[in-house]
């Protein structure tokens, strides 16, 4: 059953746009950070530090994939990433809740940037034949570095 599971993702993976993927990553990231602070606080260590090297292991793919020099806010991005995944490497190395909600706090909002982007996105996606995507439509396919 495992392996059907196993399969059924990666499809799942394999047939969506960047775009969505990139939101995915986010949202298993939150995951998580939310199930690590859970077996954090209930004492569970070893459970909640194997939570985290996921997430650190979603970070370093965004960073591999992150094109810095493909728009203007690149650097500063790949900047809260590099953050990000010493503070997510610090909160498993000492078992630290608090630090890793800290992490979800930033994550966050990250996320819904990136999922406000792909929504305009598929806003573009489905205008109209002969009309002209708006100038914002432009810009979210710009920082998605799909467009």
């Amino acid at each position: 059953m495992h392996s059907v599971r196993s399969q059924y993702v990666a499809s799942a993976v394999a047939t969506v746009g960047p775009a969505r993927l990139l939101t995915m990553l986010y949202e298993r990231m939150l995951l998580d950070v939310d199930r690590a602070v859970g077996c954090l606080r209930a004492g569970d260590r070893v459970e909640g530090t194997q939570h985290l090297a996921h997430a650190q292991e979603i970070v370093a793919e965004l960073m591999v994939s992150l094109q810095v020099e493909a728009w203007e806010g690149g650097a500063q991005l790949m900047s809260i990433y590099q953050y990000l995944l010493a503070e997510l490497i610090e909160s498993g190395v000492k078992g630290d809740a608090d630090r890793a909600v800290a992490c979800r706090d930033l994550i966050m909002p990250l996320a819904e940037a990136w999922q406000d982007a792909a929504d305009g996105l598929a806003r573009s996606a489905s205008t109209p034949a002969g009309s002209m995507p708006t100038r914002d439509d432009a810009m979210t396919a710009g920082l998605l570095g799909v467009g």
